[in-house]
């Protein structure tokens, strides 16, 4: 137990290392946003601080175009690989059938793929049917999640059985087990794979980057791309500006319910 004390305060040390180096980036962007372009980059305390960029950005770009296509977007993805992943875990977990084990680890395999070795083959798919240049385009490579089932499965294993059996006494039939035993046990996982798909499609860039030819499809990610060229110059006030609004939603949203945030990823984690 000697040095236990100096331990702790090194692992706090560490924390708080590792923290302020992980916001340093975003405080930038905060500092950078709301004062002029040439007081972004001298951080004096005296500069005034402004509020032109963000009515800029909003005046140069169409926002609300932007926001509503990473809106429908996150939400199409989200719904249906909640929908595909609760399914096929559920199957995978309490079905036995020809072949489960290959299939089950065959789906796994996705998980060694980075996806941007399939872009090229998605796109000559989406492209076959019509897809291109749309919300529908975009999401449908991620609408099957390896690691959505595969966390599902997880989760279903770890209900007793006992209960499924007494569902069945009682009556209820495959969906209805499913649905009121389930899922409302698999709830702070379904919460928190929805936490991490959610992020992760707010920010992708690169996919909805090929996919997207018109402002009518561009999420937001595609559209800051405006503030970046390097033919006019860069202004780091404007992008930090655009950055903010496109992140306001998660940030605002982590705020008000971080508390459920941490409860949901802690109840995932012990199941």
């Amino acid at each position: 137990m000697i040095g236990t004390p100096n331990t702790s305060r090194l692992e706090t040390a560490g924390a708080w290392l590792l923290a302020g180096l992980w916001i340093l980036p975003l405080a930038y962007a905060f500092w950078a946003a709301f004062h002029a372009s040439g007081d972004a980059t001298s951080l004096r305390l005296a500069s005034p601080i402004v509020l032109d960029n963000f009515h800029y950005v909003w005046k140069v770009a169409p926002f609300p175009t932007y926001f509503l296509n990473t809106f429908m977007l996150v939400t199409l993805i989200l719904v249906v690989q909640l929908v595909l992943a609760t399914l096929a875990g559920f199957a995978f977990a309490r079905y036995d059938f020809p072949f489960k084990n290959i299939i089950f680890g065959t789906i796994l395999l996705q998980l060694m793929i980075v996806p941007e070795a399939l872009m090229v083959e998605n796109y000559r798919t989406i492209n076959f049917f019509g897809l291109n240049d749309s919300i529908l385009g975009m999401a449908v490579p991620y609408f099957a999640s390896a690691f959505g089932i595969f966390l599902m499965r997880q989760t279903f294993k770890s209900i007793p059985k006992e209960l499924d059996d007494a569902a069945v006494v009682e009556g209820a039939t495959s969906v209805q087990v499913l649905w009121r035993v389930y899922v409302p046990l698999a709830r702070p996982t379904l919460l928190a794979y929805g936490l991490v798909s959610v992020s992760y499609h707010w920010n992708n860039f690169l996919w909805p980057l090929i996919v997207s030819n018109s402002v009518d499809s561009r999420p937001l990610t595609v559209g800051l791309q405006v503030f970046s060229s390097v033919d006019q110059g860069i202004n780091w006030s404007f992008i930090s500006a655009a950055t903010l609004l496109s992140v306001a939603p998660l940030l605002i949203a982590f705020l008000l319910f971080q508390k459920q945030f941490v409860q949901s990823f802690l109840r995932a984690g012990i199941r």
